[in-house]
């Protein structure tokens, strides 16, 4: 036990340095300008380290594997806090069928053109696919866990969706800014941006460049997609053992944080009516905004660390596939995700 607690210890110390100094860089104006957040800077800045881990991994393992799970998913949790009930149902029924139609068509299109054309194996279709149309490397943890694959292939699958969702974050503002404010309003920016993008910080970063009603409606249908996986998570172990995966048991991993993100969400729909009788309402709002504030510090340490996973020769040498499927993946939803949105909302 007391050599577990340094290794823990070293491995969070390491990722808040990459975190601090991505609050930095994010701080400068000439960053600021350019709407480039510490999210993406702590993805780079931790792949540009990530030899550093991998020479000291014994030490840093745990601890950075620890920020890019537990904390990934502590943040998803707290961003309930900028949710609400209403801004869910102003979304309506409309919003709810995009996430729904992404979801379903991305994973079966997936899955069927990475083994039929780019010839890669289940697994990794599975996950390229399930990076792509849910919830980003989150996703492809949670199914990972789930159909017990090998762990070079997550490694690949999060790689593919941290590339592609760190390109889809600077060119849907690009192009907005461009061309398509005159088809899309912002609010409809919004829901295209949380219907097809990557990440949940992907979808922070593109929504919030566009502006505050982008931004709720892009989280909104973006935790649409997360809730999505929960029922995937029970369906596609199932499937994949009556393929090729027969006699092989395997146990079920339920995203609990999906369903804590709707707790959260209730909570935050009612928070000030139930506590009136205790808290007067500035105290509330002060706690709201340090949970918040934890929330987005939580995220940065999540995807710093995804960052320092990387394992960018790994991915040079056995994701040229993978990263064909997922560019085929990221065309798709970039062209019918506009379509999509623009017929239904």
């Amino acid at each position: 036990m007391e050599n577990e607690k340094p290794s823990y210890l070293y491995g969070i110390l390491f990722v808040a340095v990459v975190v601090f100094a991505s609050l930095y860089f994010a701080g400068l104006k000439i960053v600021q300008d350019l709407h480039i957040s510490a999210l993406l800077i702590g993805v780079i800045l931790g792949a540009l380290l990530s030899p550093v881990f991998r020479k000291s991994k014994k030490d840093l393992e745990l601890g950075v594997t620890f920020s890019a799970k537990k904390l990934l998913r502590l943040g998803i949790v707290l961003y309930g806090f900028k949710v609400t009930l209403n801004e869910i149902s102003g979304i309506g029924w409309n919003g709810f069928l995009i996430a729904l139609i992404v979801v379903v068509a991305i994973m079966a299109i997936g899955f069927y053109v990475g083994t039929k054309f780019f010839g890669l194996d289940k697994d990794v279709a599975l996950l390229v696919s399930g990076g792509s149309a849910i919830c980003g490397a989150a996703a492809v943890l949670a199914l990972e866990s789930s159909i017990k694959s090998e762990p070079y292939k997550g490694v690949i699958a999060v790689g593919t969706v941290i590339i592609f969702g760190l390109l889809a974050m600077f060119l849907y503002p690009l192009l907005y800014s461009l061309f398509l404010n005159q088809y899309l309003s912002e609010s409809q920016m919004g829901i295209y941006i949380g219907a097809t993008l990557h990440e949940v910080a992907n979808v922070v970063g593109a929504g919030g460049a566009i502006g505050d009603s982008a931004s709720a409606s892009a989280i909104t249908v973006k935790m649409i997609r997360v809730i999505l996986l929960v029922p995937l998570l029970l369906l596609i172990p199932y499937l994949m053992m009556q393929s090729h995966h027969v006699g092989r048991k395997r146990s079920l991993h339920i995203p609990w944080f999906a369903f804590m993100f709707l707790g959260v969400v209730i909570l935050n729909s009612y928070i000030y009516s139930l506590s009136s009788f205790i808290l007067d309402p500035q105290k509330v709002t002060s706690i709201i905004d340090g949970l918040k504030f934890i929330c987005d510090l939580a995220l940065i340490f999540a995807m710093s660390a995804l960052g320092l996973q990387i394992d960018i020769k790994k991915f040079l040498s056995s994701g040229g596939k993978a990263f064909g499927l997922a560019f085929f993946l990221f065309i798709i939803l970039l062209v019918g995700g506009f379509f999509l949105t623009k017929l239904l909302v």
